[in-house]
């Protein structure tokens, strides 16, 4: 989760090149390199500019010199060599990833590692098979570099959680600025991302958990249509909202990742439908998709923001205008504000559920078997699990009885409808939109473990409820930190947004690689 629920939705420049250059130009600072995209890596080592057992050591180096200031990482996976020089000895360019190194984050199984959602409780749970995406990312021949670290629990612990901590792998840090947050949950795989620690990486969202942290980092993030990616062998959240997807450098990128990790999964039915809706992400990305398209501002979802970040937003606009979109200015999402109160009750009734439904199939070193026994670990543990924060949202959850109950089935049903049917595809249909568009949220914010998170502005939940996609695109800088661009749509429409979002990446101006701050 990135935002911490409260039964209501948050609020959801033009700056020059130059100035934003400048407001992370500090002396003292390492420079981290930006023409690591998968696309040129790959280019590289079909090329034989590079071998996969050197980019590992290229990006393991980094880490080391790194990684203990960002804290993205959580755990480095000892096979990853032995898979790189088997990518160097047998090449196949009908491979998608061959050679290439991804993380992924630590709520998603990798054999022979922990997943641990960022829990101690889990630090035993060491996975005996790869999660259904791990092992088509194995399958297409990338190199499985790690872990990166979470929001404990997905942030859907307590009320006041403060973004990228957890028990098992502490604080993640913004490359940025190492003193602002990563935002959450997938706080480490946008900070390792941002920071290339790692070209690309795997992360998971259930409202705002792969757009926040992906936007403030710096990075394109894909949250996809739910059932288009398996969330098999993935610690869930809520069976209603939960979906991975991939935070990279470029719109190419994650498009490519798409192509990899979408389709059926036996073991998850809400992917029935994958393999019918799969397609080539990669197909159609061009400079002038733009052309014709309509896209609606939705205008509550541009409020409550800085100057700086609406002008940078406006900016933005400007750039869709010049490549060919037609913008609807002051659209509505009906029945926007009613959806938050239903949302919470439904990830409360799911967490518990579906948490206690994973932990049951867990290896029996796993001592806590349900979430209550999680909460009793976390009580008898409270200096190292809950320093700053408690569990009262588990508490809540807890509280709950089984999904059959009338309030769960109804809000669930409340919820789908109203931001789905009845919501964005209104919009869409009302204006005739191909997809809609708001700031993804404001600049970072301070890491403060006595206010907890402090967010400006949020365009997930419409998407997120609906289950429907939703593309992150940098847009510039607002003071040396990121800030992100979201289009949305209605269900299957990925690669209509892909293609979108790639249009205006290529129209904007190159977004500058983060300096980490000695």
């Amino acid at each position: 989760m990135q935002q911490q629920f409260t039964g209501q939705r948050p609020l959801a420049l033009n700056i020059q090149l130059s100035v934003a250059l400048a407001c992370i130009t500090l002396s003292g600072a390492i420079h981290a390199q930006s023409n690591e995209d998968l696309h040129q890596i790959k280019q590289d080592l079909q090329s034989g500019k590079t071998t996969a057992v050197k980019l590992l050591e290229q990006y393991k180096s980094r880490h080391a010199q790194l990684n203990p200031r960002v804290g993205a990482v959580s755990a480095v996976r000892s096979e990853a060599k032995q898979d790189a020089e088997q990518a160097d000895r047998n090449r196949n360019p009908r491979l998608l990833l061959q050679g290439l190194p991804i993380m992924v984050k630590d709520n998603i199984a990798i054999q022979g590692m922990p997943t641990t959602a960022g829990s101690l409780a889990l630090a035993n749970n060491i996975a005996s098979s790869d999660a259904f995406l791990v092992a088509k990312l194995r399958a297409a021949g990338a190199v499985l570099a790690g872990k990166t670290n979470l929001s404990e629990w997905a942030n859907f612990r307590s009320t006041k959680s403060t973004s990228g901590w957890s028990s098992a792998g502490g604080q993640t840090r913004n490359p940025y600025n190492l003193n602002k947050t990563p935002c959450g949950s997938s706080s480490g795989s946008g900070a390792a991302v941002a920071a290339r620690l790692i070209p690309a990486a795997i992360g998971t969202e259930t409202d705002g958990s792969i757009v926040c942290p992906a936007a403030v980092n710096g990075l394109v993030g894909f949250k996809p249509t739910l059932g288009l990616v398996s969330r098999s062998g993935v610690v869930p959240l809520s069976h209603s909202q939960d979906t991975a997807g991939p935070m990279t450098l470029t719109v190419r990128d994650a498009a490519l990742l798409m192509n990899v990790i979408a389709g059926s999964d036996a073991n998850d039915a809400a992917t029935k439908d994958a393999d019918q809706h799969k397609t080539d992400y990669t197909q159609g990305l061009d400079t002038q998709a733009l052309k014709g398209k309509r896209i609606g501002i939705v205008s509550k979802l541009v409020q409550g923001y800085d100057k700086q970040t609406l002008a940078l937003f406006n900016r933005s606009v400007e750039i869709l205008k010049a490549q060919g979109a037609i913008i609807i200015d002051q659209v509505e999402i009906p029945h926007l504000e009613k959806t938050g109160k239903d949302e919470y009750t439904v990830l409360l009734y799911d967490f518990k559920a579906d948490l206690n439904a994973y932990l049951a199939t867990t290896p029996t070193s796993v001592s806590t078997r349900s979430m209550a026994d999680v909460m009793a670990f976390n009580k008898k543990n409270a200096k190292q699990v809950m320093p700053h924060f408690r569990q009262e949202i588990m508490q809540q959850a807890q509280a709950k009885g089984p999904l059959s109950e009338k309030a769960y089935v109804e809000a669930s049903e409340r919820a789908k409808r109203l931001s789905g049917p009845e919501g964005i595809d209104a919009a869409l249909k009302k204006h005739q939109l191909d997809a809609l568009i708001a700031p993804t949220t404001g600049p970072a914010w301070d890491i403060n473990y006595r206010k907890g998170d402090v967010i400006t502005g949020s365009a997930s939940s419409p998407a997120a409820i609906a289950g429907y996609p939703h593309l992150t695109v940098p847009m510039g800088l607002v003071k040396g930190l990121p800030v992100g661009l979201s289009f949305f749509a209605g269900a299957w429409s990925d690669a209509s947004l892909l293609k979108m979002g790639y249009a205006f990446e290529q129209a904007r101006p190159a977004l500058p690689a983060p300096k980490l701050m000695k």
